[in-house]
């Protein structure tokens, strides 16, 4: 499934529910392992997994062999999230105000995003032994 657009809505701390539409942005792919955006008041935060079910020795593998360090490198706050039944992340970065610049960050993040899973699944290719 192709993705044009991701709606940012702001979500209330305290009662967890979504108060008003932040913007809606075009991107590119990467987009379709994106599971849920939010803003919480102090960060964006964007939730992505793999996209597919993976097998138990994957998940693990995935974990290990995932580039955080691409993700921290250009400024996004990247951590785990562990109860899912697949690989998930969530990454988190400050709002920008300004359209057309929040628009190129949730691009260049989901460009990022749609690189690192196609290497991780690469990278663990033909690991499965290892893992089990």
């Amino acid at each position: 499934m192709n993705f044009s657009s991701l709606v940012l809505m702001e979500k209330d701390k305290d009662n967890k529910v979504f108060t008003k539409e932040l913007g809606s942005y075009k991107v590119n792919e990467g987009a379709e392992y994106i599971t849920k955006m939010y803003y919480d008041g102090e960060k964006v935060n964007v939730f992505f997994d793999t996209k597919k079910d993976v097998e138990e020795w994957e998940y693990t593998a995935i974990f290990d062999c995932f580039d955080y360090e691409a993700f921290a490198g250009k400024g996004y706050i990247i951590e785990d999230v562990d109860d899912e039944y697949n690989p998930t992340w969530v990454v988190k970065f400050d709002l920008i105000s300004e359209h057309e610049d929040m628009e190129e960050k949730l691009d260049e993040l989901c460009n990022i995003i749609s690189e690192k899973i196609y290497e991780v699944f690469q990278a663990i290719d033909g690991k499965k032994e290892s893992y089990q």
